[in-house]
């Protein structure tokens, strides 16, 4: 362990950033030269005037890329799939640029196989290293190199959150010393030593290694804090501090935002309230609405449509009145699957139904009534994946009676749901049934990704194969 004692010795941590973009720079430009020898045999072709024009574009979108948001740090708490997941979205918009480039300039002499075993090249070799690098960190502060040592001001439940979350893994690389209080919360479960009182701080930081320091004090203690922040900045400790967002929301996933120097604390995070999210969603639905109406419709519309007629009179199709995104309401379309009633627009189906008919059964059962409002998709009042619209009559029911009611309405309905594929679909005979339904709609608006809807409605046809107890 020499090398290391030896390495520790430095403060590295100063030329990450640099560090980090010379060796990109350094994979990126080895897939260059590596994907051309594998395509042609030669390096020849680097030389012509096309490809040294998008290779120099390459390294300077790439470096763009890094030094946009921070992307070269590496938290010492970040997990390595959020690392990875990040590298992969600059690697996504990177390839986008780049195929935007040769397309507008008209590039011929580009090989397109070749750019393929670029980003292919480049992409392991960028997880590789991502993976590599944090392993090799890792192992580091296992052997007790690399260690931040820290204190926590407040002993209460915030000051023990962030302590568990600190010491939660050996390889984040921080030193828990203890807790500093004037006295203990009898209500919190503190799990580490008390080392003094406030006054006895700045004796311990003279005495021992601290690193860092973590404010966990109710804005009260403001003249506390005042003399904290004086004691860190005379002894050279980073101060940071722990905000009680408990004392606006219970929500985990709470966001800040900057306006100027404001800070502005967000209740929730919204990733459909990002531009570039809405388009991605508002693709996907828009592609696979014109999919199913084209390749689906045509053959299995007139099959329903005839079994419809010949079971009972009245029109193919049911229009309901639905509460839509901003509880704007729409007219959400059915196949009819019920005998024409004066009941519908009020009564929600239960099992044993008698206004169902067979067909019908059949039709709720395998969710094929639901088809239809593939064409409310394409036309933009709802989307393939989302909460599903409920009656208007039903909306007004439920925002009396569950206070967080409206926030399932931040975003489109969907013909399937966050909710629906964990078993939250159908009838809701008690009002735990909706709040339950409710709080899996917040999370999804909370939680969206383009990765989560295509694994709802993969769950959704794996549990219309298999059969839905609540599907009636």
């Amino acid at each position: 362990m020499k090398i290391l004692d030896i390495l520790s010795r430095y403060r590295f941590s100063r030329y990450f950033k640099l560090l980090f973009v010379v060796w990109d720079m350094i994979l990126l430009n080895f897939s260059i030269v590596l994907s051309a020898w594998v395509r042609f045999g030669n390096l020849d072709k680097l030389f012509i005037k096309e490809v040294q024009t998008v290779s120099f574009l390459s390294n300077l979108i790439w470096i763009a890329l890094l030094l946009r948001n921070d992307s070269y740090r590496i938290v010492r708490i970040e997990p390595l799939e959020s690392i990875l997941k990040r590298t992969t979205k600059k690697f996504i918009f990177h390839i986008a640029l780049i195929a935007f480039f040769v397309l507008f300039l008209k590039y011929s002499q580009i090989s397109r196989l070749r750019l393929l075993y670029f980003y292919s090249f480049f992409f392991c070799l960028l997880m590789l290293s991502r993976f590599l690098s944090m392993e090799l960190l890792k192992y580091i502060r296992t052997k007790g190199y690399n260690f931040k040592s820290i204190i926590i001001i407040g002993a209460n439940d915030t000051g023990e959150r962030i302590r568990k979350t600190l010491s939660k893994d050996l390889t984040y690389g921080y030193r828990f010393l203890g807790f500093f209080d004037e006295k203990v919360d009898p209500f919190a479960f503190i799990s580490g030593p008390i080392l003094g009182g406030f006054e006895d701080v700045e004796k311990y930081i003279t005495t021992h290694q601290v690193d860092e320091m973590y404010v966990a004090l109710h804005i009260d203690n403001v003249n506390v804090i005042n003399k904290l922040i004086k004691i860190c900045e005379h002894h050279m400790v980073r101060i940071k501090f722990i905000p009680d967002f408990q004392l606006y929301t219970k929500s985990s996933k709470v966001e800040i935002s900057f306006y100027e120097n404001t800070p502005v604390l967000m209740f929730r995070t919204e990733p459909l309230e990002y531009t570039v999210n809405r388009l991605s969603k508002k693709a996907f639905d828009i592609v696979f609405s014109l999919g199913v109406i084209v390749l689906i419709f045509p053959w299995l519309f007139p099959i329903i449509v005839l079994l419809i007629k010949i079971e009972s009179p009245g029109p193919v199709f049911f229009r309901q009145e639905r509460s839509g995104r901003d509880n704007e309401s729409f007219f959400c379309w059915k196949f009819r699957s019920m005998r024409v009633n004066k009941q519908a627009d009020k009564l929600q189906a239960a099992k044993g139904d008698q206004r169902i008919t067979k067909f019908g059964a059949f039709m709720r059962k395998t969710s094929l009534d639901e088809l239809p409002q593939f064409f409310n998709v394409f036309l933009g009042d709802m989307s393939v994946v989302g909460p599903r619209p409920h009656m208007v009559n039903h909306t007004k029911q439920y925002t009396d009676l569950i206070g967080n009611y409206l926030v399932r309405q931040y975003t489109k309905p969907g013909i399937t749901g966050w909710a629906q594929v964990n078993g939250y679909r159908g009838e809701t005979r008690e009002l735990i049934d909706m709040e339950n339904r409710v709080e899996y709609d917040i999370w999804y608006i909370e939680n969206w990704s383009i990765l989560l809807d295509i694994k709802i409605i993969i769950k959704t046809v794996i549990n219309v194969v298999k059969g839905e107890e609540n599907a009636y």
